[in-house]
C-alpha cells in the first residue's frame, strides 16, 4: 500500500526480550502488552481462536491469534508492541512455510492484504467492486492459507502497534529502524512458535515490497534467519523511476504503457497484445522524442496525436505539457474534464469535486474512497470473530508515519534516492536458492510496472531464472479484482511450490 505522497535513520538498540506466559500454545506468542500504564494498557492480552476455512475444494482447520510481540530496550524496560494476525494451519507438515505479510506507504497496515487478498475472510465490494459503504466481510475461497501459514504484521504507528512513549515513535519512522524492528519481531514469533526449521517467506505491498527486502537483510546480518524467497506486489524498488519520474523522458516512457492499459480498459478494449503496442511505441517512438526537442509542425502533431489516442488525454493538453503526462492525466483522462482518474488504478474514474480548478484538487477514488472500509472491517473482524477486543484506534493509514519518515542519507534522505534493488542482488547473490515474484496491475500509476519490468531487465543475468513478473488486470490493489486475484493467488501457489518462470498470466475482467 502507498500513499501518493509518500515520504523511510536512526538505528534502534533494541534487543527482543519474550514476555512472560503460562502454558500458552506456540502461536500464541506470549501473552500480549496489558498493563503497565500508558497506551499499551489499551491493548488486551493475545486471542487465539479456532476456525475452518473451505478453500479449493479443500477443508483447512487452523487457529488464528490476534496479538502482540514486545520489543524491549537495553534498559530492560517495554519500548514497543507490534500488533500481529497469524493464522496456523492445524495438523501441519514440518516443510510448511510460514510468510509475513506487510502492506507499505510508509505508514499503512495490513489489513488490506488481509482481508483483501490472503486471510481467510475478505471485504466484498458488491457487484461493481467499488462501493466501501456497502462492503461486507465474507469467506475467502482463494486464501493463501491452503499453502502457507500466514503472519500478517502491523509496523509502528500502524494498525494497534504503539511506542510505550509517544516520544518515540518517531525513532521507529526510517527505512534501516522499521526493517530492524520489524525482524526482530519476526526472529521473535518464529521462536516463541517454534518454527525455525520452516520455510519463510515475505510478502510486501507497494512501500512494503521496499521493506521486504530490507527486512530480508535485517534478518540474515541480525538475526541468522535466511528468508526462501519473496512475493512482492506493486512494490517500490527504485525511488528515481517514481517520484518525479514521469518528469523525466526515462520516467515518463517507462509510465506510458500503464496510461494506454487504463485507456483500454476505460473503452472496454483492452487486450494484452494492444498493451505490448504501447510498450513498443514508448521505447521506440516516445522516449527518443521527449529526450530530443521537442516536435514540430506536422511531425509534432503526428506524435502529439498518436500519444492522445493512445491515452486518452486531449491532443491540446499533450502538446500543452510536450508529452509529459504524469502531472495531468488525473484531470484529463476522461476527455471533458467531468471525471477525475485514480493515481491506484487509472482506468477508474470518479466525478471531479472541483471541475472549475485546473490543478488537481481532493482525494484518490481508491486510496481515499471505497479501500479505507478495510479499516473498519478489520476492527470489527478482530473483535468480533477473533476476540481481540480494545477501545484503541485501529490505525489502517497513518499520515503522520508517511510524513515523518526518514528515508536514510544526508538530512533525512529522500524517496525519489532510495532504492531496493541492490538489497535484492545481495539477497540473490547469498542465498542460492532465494526466489523472487513480482505481481503488478497494468493501470497502476503509483508504481507503473513499466518502472519495475525496467529494473528486472536490468539486473544481472545470473540471477533472471529465480525472478519473475507477472501482470494482472487491474491497478496497484489489483487483488480488488476478484478474476486477478484468484489468478494471483495460483500464480503465487506455484511460486511457492517452487514452479518458475511460468507462462505469462491472462485472465478477463
Amino acid at each position: 500500500m502507498s500513499f501518493r505522497n509518500m515520504v523511510p535513520g536512526l538505528v534502534l538498540a533494541l534487543s527482543l526480550i519474550s514476555a512472560t506466559a503460562s502454558a500458552a500454545p506456540p502461536e500464541q506468542a506470549h501473552g500480549g502488552s496489558g498493563g503497565g500504564g500508558g497506551v499499551l494498557s489499551l491493548l488486551p492480552p493475545d486471542a487465539v481462536s479456532d476456525h475452518v476455512l473451505n478453500a479449493d475444494g479443500k477443508t483447512i482447520p487452523y487457529t488464528a491469534t490476534a496479538g502482540t510481540l514486545d520489543l524491549f530496550g537495553q534498559d530492560g524496560q517495554r519500548s514497543a508492541a507490534i500488533f500481529y494476525t497469524a493464522y496456523v494451519a492445524k495438523n501441519r507438515d514440518a516443510n510448511r512455510p510460514v510468510t509475513f505479510v506487510f502492506n507499505g506507504g510508509p505508514g499503512a497496515a495490513s489489513a488490506f492484504l488481509n482481508l483483501g487478498l490472503v486471510g481467510p475472510r475478505i471485504v466484498d465490494f458488491g457487484t461493481d467492486g467499488r462501493d466501501g459503504a456497502n462492503a461486507k466481510l465474507v469467506d475467502n475461497p482463494q486464501s493463501w492459507l491452503e499453502f502457507t501459514d500466514l503472519v500478517l504484521i502491523d509496523p509502528i504507528g500502524t494498525g494497534w502497534s504503539r511506542t510505550a512513549k509517544p516520544d518515540d515513535q518517531n525513532d521507529f519512522y526510517s527505512v534501516d529502524s522499521d526493517a530492524e524492528s520489524l525482524a526482530k519481531a519476526i526472529a521473535l514469533y518464529v521462536t516463541h512458535s517454534s518454527r525455525a526449521a520452516s520455510p519463510k517467506y515475505i510478502l510486501g505491498e507497494s512501500y512494503g515490497g521496499f521493506r521486504s527486502v530490507k527486512v530480508a537483510n535485517s534478518l540474515r546480518e541480525d538475526q541468522g534467519i535466511l528468508i526462501s524467497g519473496i512475493v512482492m506486489l506493486s512494490p517500490l524498488l527504485e525511488g528515481r523511476f517514481v517520484f518525479g519520474g514521469g518528469e523525466d523522458a526515462l520516467g515518463a516512457a517507462l509510465q506510458l504503457p500503464s496510461l494506454a492499459a487504463a485507456e483500454l480498459e476505460r473503452r472496454n478494449a483492452f487486450s494484452e497484445k494492444a498493451v505490448q503496442d504501447a510498450e513498443a511505441f514508448a521505447l521506440n517512438e516516445y522516449l527518443p522524442t521527449l529526450a530530443g526537442p521537442p516536435p514540430s509542425g506536422d511531425a509534432g502533431r503526428a506524435f502529439y496525436e498518436r500519444v492522445a489516442k493512445l491515452t486518452g488525454i486531449p491532443q491540446d493538453v499533450v502538446a500543452k505539457n510536450q508529452g509529459f503526462l504524469g502531472g495531468v492525466y488525473r484531470k484529463h483522462s476522461d476527455g471533458d474534464g467531468a471525471d477525475v482518474a485514480s493515481a491506484y488504478d487509472a482506468s477508474f474514474l470518479a466525478p471531479d469535486p472541483y471541475p472549475q480548478s485546473e490543478a488537481e484538487h481532493g482525494g484518490d477514488p481508491v486510496l481515499d474512497g471505497f479501500v479505507r472500509a478495510y479499516g473498519g472491517a478489520f476492527s470489527g473482524y478482530a473483535r468480533d470473530e477473533l476476540g481481540f477486543h480494545t477501545d484503541m484506534t485501529y490505525t489502517l493509514l497513518s499520515t503522520s508515519v508517511n510524513r515523518e519518515w526518514k528515508w536514510g542519507g544526508r538530512n533525512g534522505g529522500s524517496r525519489g534516492t532510495a532504492g531496493a534493488s541492490d538489497d535484492l542482488k545481495e539477497l540473490l547473490s547469498l542465498t542460492p536458492s532465494f526466489r523472487v515474484m513480482i505481481g503488478q496491475g497494468y493501470s497502476d500509476l503509483v508504481i507503473p510496472f513499466g518502472v519495475n519490468q525496467y529494473v528486472l531487465d536490468h539486473m544481472p543475468p545470473a540471477f533472471a531464472d529465480r525472478m519473475e513478473m507477472k501482470l494482472y488486470r487491474g491497478g496497484h490493489m489489483f487483488y480488488t479484482r476478484p478474476a486477478s486475484r484468484e489468478q494471483f493467488t495460483s500464480d503465487a501457489k506455484a511460486f511457492y511450490a517452487g514452479q518458475v518462470k511460468a507462462a505469462p498470466s491472462t485472465q478477463s475482467n
